[in-house]
């Protein structure tokens, strides 16, 4: 159970109307966990919040998504067990920059992270262990910037470099999971922007599409080149200012590598399958 403590009143009076009511709603999610131990979700008030403020305060639809996120924790084992930044496989894709955080956009303050498909090579790299890497830097870019993630995800997926190969790695199982595992996480995608995509992209995307709501559907950009996010933060293989791919590849290896002992704590929280 959490500590109602003055430090948590003092992150909730930043950003809530109705603190009081929010540490009630957060003290009943922590409740009903205790009373479904099965979930075996992290109880601690950072993280509740996160989850009931990325809920729209709606604490039924909280607790749907604690369920989803710490079930899909449990089943994915392939994404979420033995995760080592220091293996060898993670090491290689973390030098690649297969998944990098940028920084805020400038419209809304949502966080724009690159996701780069074509960075990894199809023969020596697997898909589940690219994702495995990917959401290994998700996790930690919640807890260091809770703010701007907690407004959405802006992601731009660039295409650059992409094979044949690449596509090939991805069966409609797996685009599936991962499908999925987008409206599992607290934070929502905003905006899904495929840029330097080639002509036949579509071809490849309708399998996606197949798996997406409606919502997430028509929030799925295709640009030939470029980006339509406005970002003083967007790298410089996009036109824009702040650190390139390399750069940001080396501050998020050294993240992780920093916070190996962030991953061996919240591997104790996934849901005890049947």
């Amino acid at each position: 159970m959490w500590s109602r403590s003055s430090s948590a009143r003092r992150q909730v009076t930043a950003i809530d109307s109705d603190p009081e009511k929010v540490l009630r709603q957060v003290q009943e999610l922590s409740d009903w966990l205790d009373a479904n131990p099965q979930i075996n979700g992290c109880k601690t008030f950072e993280n509740l919040h996160f989850f009931l403020r990325t809920s729209k305060f709606d604490v039924e639809r909280t607790k749907k998504k604690l369920k989803t996120f710490y079930q899909m924790r449990a089943e994915r084992t392939e994404w979420f067990d033995n995760r080592d930044p220091n293996l060898p496989e993670i090491q290689e894709l973390l030098e690649l920059g297969v998944f990098l955080p940028v920084g805020p956009d400038s419209d809304n303050g949502c966080m724009v992270v690159v996701i780069r498909t074509a960075a990894h090579d199809p023969k020596k790299h697997t898909q589940n262990n690219v994702f495995k890497t990917s959401k290994m830097i998700l996790d930690l870019l919640l807890k260091l910037d809770p703010e701007s993630c907690a407004k959405g995800m802006v992601a731009i997926l660039d295409m650059q470099g992409v094979q044949l190969g690449h596509a090939l790695q991805l069966n409609p199982k797996l685009i599936k999971r991962s499908v999925e595992s987008w409206t599992a996480y607290p934070c929502q995608p905003k905006l899904l922007e495929f840029t330097n995509a080639p002509r036949h992209v579509n071809i490849f995307l309708n399998t996606f599409r197949i798996f997406m709501t409606p919502k997430i559907r028509s929030r799925v950009m295709v640009r030939r080149e470029g980006t339509s996010v406005n970002s003083a933060h967007l790298p410089k293989e996009l036109g824009g200012q702040g650190p390139s791919y390399a750069e940001l590849a080396i501050k998020w290896k050294r993240l992780l590598e920093e916070n190996s002992d962030f991953y061996v704590e919240q591997d104790k929280y996934k849901s005890k399958l049947k």
